[in-house]
């Protein structure tokens, strides 16, 4: 009786364990596995198990490691503050406001998001660095000995990564702003309640679950920078690069334990906002959601808000158009000058008529697509088997699809280089370590959240009851599945997988740590032809196709499929 109760429960439990069973394979091969390999590595000092790195990164007479923890920290939280001083003004301009020209305004404020890291760095540089266009050309406009003013060192990385990562508190705010209901706020202002304490009891309590999420991504995506750092301020220690250049220096072990320092405390810094954010509920009630903004009537008020809006825009498309402008700069030509002197159109020709040329593009197309495919159904089957089943151990999955997210991408890199540089079950007995598969499967793992989350939160909004009605009308579950609950999570499925694309598109991080010569990606193209002499026309090139590629995936997601642009970066 009992083993008939055993198989009983067994054959109820065969779709869960089924849809378990390669959902674990890859999270303990592929994410712990690896994780755990780093950190037997960081205890290993010439072969033999020790505390010698930790006792020498900790070292106060050798300070590079603790200064570099220290930079990395102060650069993280810096740039989560300059990111909420733009992002979150321009949440409450753009959506508090009714003005000429806002909805224009208001969509072009997330362009930066479709700017590659590498390629928005670039940009920068050709604007504003030593040699830059706007510091040239005030110097020749008003006759000065010198340039007035050159980003370079951390003021330039703050300046790029406020560019780049005001978009998340401007996205999560400006949905928060448009789900508070105005009669709320007016029953605080009847009750005699200022504008000032409106602000600090009521929105700002409200928006805090937006504002911890915004926080956390962009902390942790400072945490990880690396092209910014690399470009700027390469001697300016921070554990991204001591990770790098410990493993250029073939200094293997103190990389891992760098890496594992480095994921600590992202992933400590995730522990703590969602602890943060869990600590009070604020909750709206009220039905019928009223937008909350107020018509800007006066003519001088309008005016400035319009030219206000301009001028954002004007900023925020510069690295666009700069990129571009050089991308018709003939290579070699542009040297002390303000503006290129020479122009051609032959480097697009080059992109596509030189096989060698055309290789990086070709590489990011094919292992972008690989990795995204991969994605593409473990998300599905991963979120599905959390949403819907019941097991044991169903936390310690869900926190194992995560850990990726809170892993910069040099740890990713280091993490695959320990784990595969010889043969496992994971891989079928193969190396992986210095050949084609690696970056795919680097890109695979970096962005599993993404895929994952989108489709979790599809599926989180489906009532049960839909799949349960096919099943009773004769339906298998892979049927209703088909047919009943993927047409209506595909949005969400499809958002995070476009996400996925575009970002494995323009990955540089782990990139630079694991390519080799025959899957060299368009982003290491990119900087190997910025490190080469005045190579910026061929370089630019290969930034607009990238910026071209990512702009027309997000146009076929809004005007094909439907997908907003704010929801695909989601």
């Amino acid at each position: 009786m009992r083993i008939n109760d055993l198989y009983i429960r067994f054959r109820r439990n065969l779709g869960t364990i089924l849809l378990l069973l390669p959902v674990l394979f890859i999270l303990i091969g592929y994410v712990l596995y690896p994780s755990i390999r780093v950190l037997l590595q960081s205890f290993s000092r010439s072969g033999e198990h020790s505390l010698a790195n930790y006792r020498e990164f900790f070292d106060l007479e050798q300070r590079s490691n603790l200064e570099a923890l220290g930079n990395s920290l102060f650069i993280a939280l810096g740039s989560v503050i300059l990111s909420a001083l733009v992002g979150v003004p321009l949440a409450f301009i753009f959506t508090r406001y009714k003005f000429p020209g806002r909805d224009l305004f208001s969509s072009l404020a997330i362009l930066p998001l479709v700017l590659p890291p590498l390629v928005g760095v670039i940009s920068f540089m050709f604007l504003y660095g030593e040699s830059g266009i706007i510091p040239r050309g005030l110097q020749t406009i008003f006759h000065l000995d010198k340039a007035p003013f050159a980003i370079d060192g951390v003021p330039a990385i703050f300046l790029v990564h406020t560019y780049t990562m005001y978009v998340f508190f401007y996205i999560f705010v400006s949905g928060a702003l448009r789900n508070i209901d105005v009669s709320v706020i007016e029953a605080a202002y009847n009750l005699g309640a200022s504008q000032w304490m409106v602000l600090r009891k009521i929105i700002l309590p409200l928006l805090t679950p937006a504002l911890v999420a915004a926080s956390l991504l962009v902390f942790m995506t400072s945490m990880a920078s690396f092209s910014a750092p690399f470009m700027f301020a390469p001697s300016y220690r921070i554990l991204s690069l001591q990770v790098y250049f410990s493993k250029v220096n073939n200094d293997m072990d103190m990389a891992a334990t760098q890496a594992m320092l480095l994921s600590t405390i992202s992933i400590a810094f995730l522990l703590f906002m969602r602890w943060y954010s869990g600590r009070r509920q604020y909750v709206m009630i009220s039905k019928g959601v009223s937008a909350y903004e107020t018509e800007i009537k006066g003519r001088f008020s309008r005016y400035l808000m319009g030219a206000l809006g301009t001028f954002i825009v004007l900023m925020l498309l510069l690295p666009h158009l700069t990129v571009i402008l050089i991308s018709f700069v003939k290579d070699g030509s542009w040297t002390w000058q303000v503006l290129p002197p020479e122009y051609t159109y032959k480097n697009y020709l080059n992109l596509f008529k030189n096989p060698r040329v055309l290789k990086p593009i070709l590489n990011s197309l094919k292992m972008a697509s690989l990795a995204t495919a991969g994605n593409f159904v473990f998300g599905i089957l991963a979120a599905y088997l959390l949403a819907k089943r019941r097991f044991f151990g169903k936390n310690f999955v869900d926190i194992l699809v995560m850990i990726p997210w809170a892993l910069p991408g040099t740890v990713i890199a280091m993490n695959l280089i320990f784990a595969f540089n010889k043969g496992s079950i994971f891989t079928g007995n193969q190396v992986l370590t210095s050949t084609f598969w690696i970056l795919p499967l680097a890109y695979f793992i970096r962005n599993m959240p993404l895929v994952f989350r989108s489709t979790y939160a599809a599926l989180q909004q489906l009532d049960d009851s839909l799949e349960e009605a096919a099943r009773n009308l004769g339906a298998s579950r892979f049927y209703a599945f088909r047919k009943v609950i993927m047409p209506l999570v595909l949005p969400g499925v499809l958002a995070g997988t476009l996400l996925a694309f575009v970002t494995a598109l323009g990955e540089f991080v782990s990139s630079i740590l694991l390519y080799i010569p025959s899957n060299k990606p368009i982003s290491v193209e990119i900087y190997s032809q910025l490190d080469r002499l005045s190579h910026f026309g061929t370089a630019s090139a290969y930034s607009v196709l990238l910026i071209a590629l990512i702009s027309g995936v997000l146009i076929f997601a809004n005007k094909v499929l439907k997908i907003g642009t704010t929801r695909v970066f989601y």
